[in-house]
């Protein structure tokens, strides 16, 4: 280590920066490494490989640069392809010192901060889960297009008046497709539209014909043709999703429950969660609130490996679930827990506003917690709680069990008895209980 301006030490003496942006990149090497030790490149792979090419001829081993929208994907993967060491950095912590304006300056200022260790790069799972991410983060840009399609389905049968939707919940259902086909095939009778309706569904034949009354129209019934049409093949594209996640995961667990010619009975769903369970060593569906839409989910941003993370507490504080403590003059000023943007701090949310309507000891913590602090800080507590037994699941391979809501409302009692009884003792007094 090489003593650096003032008394900081120069940790990283083999350092570049690099400012990205949308048609150049700037990218700064130490003074010493090239007569010119700063150079700007073009965003085309064949300029992102010689930048490559340029950082081994001035033998930089690690490099640091700004998440800039999606245009350091490219660069961060063809580097991390060339065996730099790639540290991806938050913007907001490189923008509290001020006076930078150019490009040029940002790619030395990032350079010299990476120089003196004073950047902290973000969590970046392996490619295996990058890529798992990435099928699932397309999946449900392709689940918000059904949604898009579907509404547009119910409006143009609501604008001839055909309430279907008023009789059945999901339109999209096995009923709600049938009676919907066969309208676009010409079938008007309303008796005979309500016959093709599932034994599941509770209203009777005669309350759905009675909702399929309509007054048809030709514009409109061409406008719901072609909703169904995109409704189709939207469908069709989710399904080669589930497909190729479902070989990612094999991926991950490599390849040993690799059932690519697995010819039973079983839907894409029920083999992604075998996979899943195999991936994980163990059932987190165990825990209340997680299903395997949300366990794909948190896999896909955190990824399996929990030795990122010391501690369960250390992993709830990078989700930003914990309470973040600010501390003057000896007091708590606030507990608020930080704001950060993260998908899967999301989803352990979601699986806590789940978790918070069953009758587990989960269910019981959060109703508890939303009488005294409210529904909002009730979620994130419970989401700390559900990610904690997550992590530790994760770590150990020991499968969750509950005791019930019956269990923690005893031990929730026994809890606060023991501290009454340990403050009445410290006044000289004791309880002792009614006798009834």
């Amino acid at each position: 280590m090489r003593k650096g301006r003032g008394d900081l030490e120069q940790i990283n003496i083999d350092a570049a920066g690099i400012d990205i942006g949308s048609e150049f990149h700037y990218v700064a090497v130490p003074e010493d490494r090239a007569e010119q030790s700063i150079r700007k490149f073009g965003c085309y792979t064949a300029d992102i490989e010689g930048m490559a090419k340029w950082l081994k001829e001035c033998r930089i081993k690690t490099v640091a640069m700004e998440s800039t929208g999606v245009y350091w994907m490219p660069v961060f993967q063809i580097l991390e392809a060339n065996g730099f060491e790639v540290l991806l950095v938050n913007a907001r912590h490189i923008k509290n010192a001020p006076g930078r304006k150019t490009d040029v300056v940002d790619s030395r200022w990032i350079q010299q901060l990476h120089t003196y260790g004073l950047l902290q790069g973000s969590y970046q799972p392996e490619p295996v889960i990058r890529k798992l991410r990435t099928y699932l983060r397309h999946r449900e840009s392709l689940i918000k297009s059904k949604t898009t399609h579907t509404q547009r389905m119910q409006k143009c049968m609501i604008q001839m008046n055909i309430q279907l939707h008023k009789v059945i919940s999901d339109i999209t259902g096995f009923t709600g497709m049938r009676i919907i086909r066969s309208i676009l095939d010409g079938e008007r009778d309303p008796l005979k539209l309500a016959q093709l309706k599932s034994s599941r569904i509770r209203n009777s034949a005669d309350i759905i014909a009675k909702s399929l009354e309509g007054n048809y129209q030709e514009e409109q019934l061409f406008c719901l043709r072609q909703e169904v049409e995109q409704f189709d093949y939207i469908m069709g594209k989710i399904q080669e999703c589930e497909e190729i996640i479902e070989k990612t995961l094999g991926e991950m667990d490599g390849g040993k429950n690799d059932n690519t010619d697995d010819k039973s009975d079983k839907t894409t769903k029920e083999k992604i969660k075998e996979k899943l369970q195999a991936v994980c060593k163990v059932d987190l569906t165990e825990i209340d609130g997680l299903d395997i839409n949300t366990i794909e989910t948190i896999i896909s941003e955190v990824g399996i490996d929990m030795n990122k993370w010391p501690t369960d507490k250390h992993f709830g504080s990078w989700l930003g679930l914990s309470p973040n403590n600010k501390i003057s003059g000896g007091r708590i000023l606030s507990r608020k827990s930080k704001k950060i943007v993260n998908r899967a701090a999301t989803a352990f949310r979601l699986a806590a506003y789940a978790a918070g309507k069953s009758d587990s000891s989960i269910g019981a913590f959060y109703r508890r917690l939303r009488v005294r602090i409210g529904a909002p800080k009730a979620i994130t507590a419970t989401a700390y709680k559900i990610a904690r037994l997550f992590y530790m699941c994760m770590k150990t391979g020991m499968s969750y069990k509950d005791l019930g809501s019956d269990y923690y409302e005893k031990m929730y009692k026994e809890r606060v008895l023991r501290n009454f009884k340990q403050k009445a003792a410290q006044f000289g007094f004791s309880l002792v209980p009614l006798q009834v």
